[in-house]
């Protein structure tokens, strides 16, 4: 007999997180009905109010300890006096160092979870309320201008926002402390905290300003309009760009966003890894370009699928390079968004160990990381991961939280990772880790790229000034010049500081190409001298007797140390078939027996 539910076309737990068949509001009232509390309130605390503390205490402690050296210096009589006068210095001299850090990693933490987020999410909401109701905003021009505006009117209300907590507030702060406050630090927590507010608040109403005034000022997006005709005589290269492979660790999965409504298992990509190997037989391919979420959930059976095909052909892996996309580090759990993950916490730091031990198998030798310090190329990803190799075990064995914490700072340092230019006019790579940290499956999708992850590109840029660079990320850096239906799809998924990364990338526009994923759509385009290049995910698709498509770009260099962007060729690949054979005589052959 044929079952009553056939068990390859899934049920309503494939949809649990998905957003193509459960909309947010449902999404939400399901977090809620699952949420952890307790894990909840530990991880507010430790990004949150613990950042907050330690960032309004440091002028409590700076006051606290010139006041007793000052105090030491006046009293100063006798032997013990002196003694004590040495040991303040001492811990001042010592600790100052530290303080200043912890402040310092404090308020950027707060940056980054609150304040660029609130920003972000504030711009993005006027102007979507704006093309909503504006009868012009789909004309290009007007768009523009309203996009414009909305970034002032954002930034203008954020501040005003920021001036009247400030105000509030302000009662409660104390910027001065005494030596003998400190025998009772609780009486110290609640002008921390208030302090902490003010500073936060203070650089809000500043930085929103400056940010809409840049956001306001700077070059809008818009379709690429013309391609560049290819170089002749000068070098140029053949480069896929796949992104947003959501490869799944069973024959007949789902994926965590499309759930029922999209292809089921790994079918539709090894049709797509099969068509790369008939275009590279064709005419040899220079660079495969995988921009993140080859994965869906980041989970081992998953990248074990990923590489077993990769591996039967080793012509397109030594072409390979890959970096993390959102679902392959940020998903706590497929099946349910309510989970969070405490801050270092192992399973977390073992989906990174797990990415990076793919892009290492794929690209560890032709990848270098970045010598912050020197502003110099340094390891091979290989080699790095190879100094680290006692504590990788020991994580991937024991998941420890002490292992956890040593990896979280080893992987923190990774980014950017930059495939040099074979020659100083040459094109190189450098991959990016734009994903947030979010500790949390509803939020998974947002994106962050550091400033020192900024400051690294730009070093090794540096490098080779007459070369030519692929840029590649996950998210997308700016919001299309197109009308947008949902607001989830502005701000859900977004870069958070994209607006500020397009801005340290335009003196560099004619020699460089973004390349990115994420938004599961193809476009590419520019804002100003940024060209950027959006891949459509060829596996996510609600019609699953539609082709998979991706693009196969050519890029030139031109005179001048100008990188010239082609138009791309649109490849196809064949879907899988779409009815399903009767499950008997597909998974129970005759010849087995079930004694």
């Amino acid at each position: 007999m044929e079952p009553p539910v056939d068990p390859r076309r899934g049920d309503a737990e494939d949809d649990a997180s998905s957003p193509a068949t459960r909309s947010l509001i449902k999404l939400a009232g399901w977090l809620f009905t699952e949420i952890s509390l307790p894990k909840l309130i530990f991880a507010w605390t430790s990004l949150m109010l613990v950042p907050a503390l330690l960032l309004g205490a440091a002028p409590l402690v700076v006051t606290g300890w010139v006041d007793t050296l000052s105090g030491r210096i006046t009293a100063l009589a006798g032997f013990s006096s002196v003694l004590l006068l040495l040991l303040v210095a001492v811990v001042g001299f010592f600790g100052w160092r530290p303080l200043f850090r912890s402040a310092e990693r404090s308020f950027w933490s707060l940056n980054a979870l609150a304040i660029q987020p609130g920003y972000a999410t504030s711009r993005e909401a006027l102007r979507h309320v704006v093309e909503r109701f504006s009868s012009r905003a789909s004309e290009p021009g007007r768009r523009a201008r309203l996009r414009s505006l909305s970034a002032i009117g954002a930034a203008a209300l954020l501040a005003v926002a920021a001036i009247g907590v400030i105000l509030l507030v302000w009662p409660s702060t104390r910027w001065t402390a005494d030596f003998i406050d400190f025998a009772r630090p609780n009486r110290l927590v609640r002008p921390a905290l208030a302090n902490a507010v003010v500073l936060v608040a203070l650089y809000m109403a500043v930085a929103s300003i400056s940010w809409g005034y840049a956001d306001a000022t700077m070059a809008t997006p818009e379709d690429i309009g013309a391609f560049d005709m290819p170089s002749h005589g000068g070098p140029s290269w053949r480069v896929v760009h796949l992104s947003d492979l959501h490869v799944v660790g069973e024959r007949y999965g789902f994926r965590v966003e499309s759930g029922r409504r999209g292809p089921r298992g790994n079918g539709r990509l090894e049709r797509i890894v099969e068509r790369l190997a008939a275009l590279h037989a064709e005419e040899p391919l220079d660079l495969i370009m995988v921009t993140g979420d080859v994965t869906d959930a980041g989970r081992s059976a998953e990248w074990a699928e990923f590489l077993d095909l990769v591996w039967r052909y080793p012509q397109l892996a030594e072409r390979m390079l890959l970096l993390p996309g959102n679902h392959d580090l940020n998903i706590v759990d497929r099946a349910n968004p309510a989970r969070l993950d405490v801050p270092f916490s192992p399973v977390k730091q073992l989906r990174r160990l797990r990415t990076l031990s793919a892009m290492v198998t794929i690209q560890g030798e032709r990848v270098r990381l970045v010598d912050r310090d020197r502003g110099v190329l340094g390891h091979t990803l290989a080699a790095a991961a190879a100094r680290k190799q006692r504590l990788i075990r020991s994580l991937a064995d024991t998941g420890k939280l002490g292992a956890g914490v040593q990896f979280a700072t080893f992987w923190d340092n990774l980014f950017p990772l930059v495939m040099p230019p074979k020659n100083d006019e040459g094109l190189g790579v450098i991959l990016l880790n734009s994903n947030a940290e979010t500790h949390f499956s509803f939020t998974n999708a947002l994106g962050l790229v550091s400033h020192e992850q900024e400051a690294a590109l730009a070093a090794a840029v540096r490098q080779y000034p007459r070369a030519s660079w692929i840029v590649a990320l996950h998210h997308h850096v700016i919001e299309y010049p197109r009308p947008v239906r949902a607001f989830f799809e502005r701000v859900g998924t977004a870069l958070v500081n994209g607006s500020w990364f397009v801005r340290q990338l335009e003196p560099l526009g004619d020699r460089i190409v973004v390349m990115h994923g994420h938004r599961h759509v193809d476009w590419i385009g520019r804002c100003g001298s940024v060209r950027i290049v959006s891949a459509p995910s060829p596996v996510m698709i609600a019609d699953e007797t539609a082709p998979s498509v991706f693009y196969l770009h050519r890029l030139s260099s031109g005179a001048g140390v100008r990188l010239r962007l082609a138009e791309p060729e649109k490849i196809t690949a064949a879907p899988e078939a779409p009815a399903l054979a009767p499950l008997r005589q597909e998974t129970v052959p005759r010849r087995v027996s079930l004694l």
